[in-house]
């Protein structure tokens, strides 16, 4: 069976074939790092590395591109532009860089806790200026964008009107004029519709560069349209990110790099919906934004507990990723206890002996497990339907359990069977679905050597002396143990 994805583009399931026999190319949005990575942030990250995972080990040689967003993203939608970095750093009265690297470096930690494979390429916005720059050039000159003050804007009434604007997003050209036709003329915009490529600078901004229309920093949209195209190329096979990006962001790249490089820039565009918590949409405005360390460690109010990163992997990927996924603390929990009896059954399977001498099994026995096992790749290849495949697995664990309880013999199954099982239960759990062991093996000392490390930690903090306090954080860090201080003066402890 082929490999098919459903392409946002073309609004249907289609059979994947990259543009280079054997390899592929992969943009997927990265993060703007003006703050910590939160829960929304786990769930495309997740559902790309799977992507990426799964084609390597369906042979591709995969070039996967994931850009961090670390100048400007600026509001467009009729708001004032609102640069989130220059911002935030003046909050936190950090550089715009150091900030940057604060939570570049928060974002990281949480990928690697989340066991995200790192991508090929991670090129930043700030670091590809003039590649922006160039693109916005050729854009003017092919006249379809216009400067106004030492800024300048994409004219989307003019590309709308020779290509077919709103494809990807659903959204009718006609319905965006007649919502904008009021705010014609109130400001530097032809039509609000029209989003910036390049804005100037005001003296008080902090990022700023050198630029054909005066010192400003890029739009959010040029930088990602420019960063794949160097390192992808004028066309690419697939270009990833949540579904909140269909507009207007993904629908401006579209825009831009059909312009510059006269091809719409990949071949096949996939969005993961959205995450809900408690059945309300994720926001700020609802006072529901989980950030990740948050999440690990349960210091949130909405948050019974902290939850393992791999149960939060392991949740996420229960669902399938174009449908809404809604988290609470129950499914959470559910979520927790399954992949503990899946590991559990996985640890046992392992350790099972394989006969030296070929058994003829029992023929039902075999043809099931084949069967359950056989259907991973059918429903990895029906857009990555990794909900099914961990059905099959929790179907498989009655099998395991029979065994290991004497109620079917060990030589029941096949030498060959048992085999398979062993091997296609290693690589989708642990290499296309990327979990890992979650329990720790415990005989109760560590936990008592912990608790004492927390009482001397609070001790001395209490006696400021915080160089010491910082040294026991950190040295547990390095070794996989984070110590995090709670609100409530207590301190909570959690594996890595």
């Amino acid at each position: 069976m082929s490999l098919k994805f459903h392409n946002s583009y073309t609004r249907k399931k289609e059979v994947f074939e990259p543009l280079t026999a054997g390899h592929v190319g992969m943009y997927v949005c990265g993060p703007t790092v003006s703050g910590e990575s939160h829960l929304g942030h786990a769930r495309p990250y997740i559902t790309f590395d799977v992507v990426y995972r799964y084609l390597m080990y369906l042979g591709y040689k995969v070039r996967y591109v994931r850009n961090i967003t670390d100048a400007g993203h600026f509001e467009e939608e009729g708001r004032e532009a609102e640069d989130k970095i220059a911002k935030k750093s003046v909050i936190e009265k950090l550089e715009p860089m150091e900030l940057v690297q604060k939570y570049t470096n928060l974002y990281h930690w949480a990928m690697l806790q989340l066991n995200n494979l790192e991508p090929s390429i991670e090129p930043t916005a700030t670091g590809h200026i003039i590649e922006q720059i160039e693109m916005i050039k050729q854009i003017i000159a092919e006249g379809y964008a216009y400067e106004v003050n030492g800024s300048v804007y994409f004219d989307v009434k003019k590309y709308a009107d020779e290509y077919p604007y709103g494809k990807l997003s659903g959204r009718v050209m006609e319905d965006l004029l007649e919502n904008t036709r009021e705010l014609e003329g109130q400001e530097e915009k032809r039509l609000s519709a029209d989003f910036a490529l390049w804005k100037a600078a005001p003296p008080e901004h902090i990022q700023r560069w050198a630029s054909p229309w005066g010192d400003g920093f890029p739009g959010w949209h040029i930088e990602c349209s420019a960063m794949a195209t160097k390192y992808l190329g004028k066309q690419f096979d697939i270009h990833g990110g949540g579904m909140d990006l269909l507009f207007p962001h993904h629908e401006s790249e579209i825009a831009q790099s059909t312009i510059c490089n006269k091809h719409v820039p990949a071949k096949y565009w996939l969005h993961n919906n959205m995450i809900t918590i408690n059945g309300r949409k994720m926001g700020k405005s609802y006072n529901n934004q989980i950030r990740l360390t948050e999440m690990f460690s349960g210091g949130h109010p909405m948050l019974e507990k902290g939850y393992h990163p791999m149960t939060i992997r392991f949740f996420i990927l229960q669902t399938h990723y174009r449908s809404t996924l809604d988290f609470s603390n129950e499914a959470l929990q559910a979520a927790e206890k399954g992949l503990k009896r899946l590991w559990e059954a996985y640890e046992v399977l392992k350790k099972m002996p394989v006969h030296d001498a070929e058994s003829a099994g029992d023929p039902e026995l075999d043809k099931k497990v084949e069967t359950l096992l056989g259907e991973f790749d059918e429903f990895m290849n029906d857009d990555l339907s990794t909900a099914k495949v961990l059905a099959n697995m929790f179907e498989l664990v009655p099998v395991i359990n029979s065994i290991k309880d004497g109620h079917i013999q060990a030589k029941a199954m096949s030498k060959k069977t048992l085999e398979l099982f062993k091997s296609k239960m290693s690589v989708y759990l642990e290499e296309v679905l990327g979990l890992k062991n979650e329990m720790q093996q415990d005989d109760g000392k560590l936990n008592g050597v912990l608790e004492l490390l927390a009482e001397i930690r609070k001790e001395v903090k209490s006696k400021k002396d915080y160089a010491t306090s910082d040294k026991i954080r950190n040295q547990l860090h390095r070794m996989g143990i984070i110590m995090k201080d709670e609100k409530d003066g207590n301190i909570s402890i959690s594996f890595e």
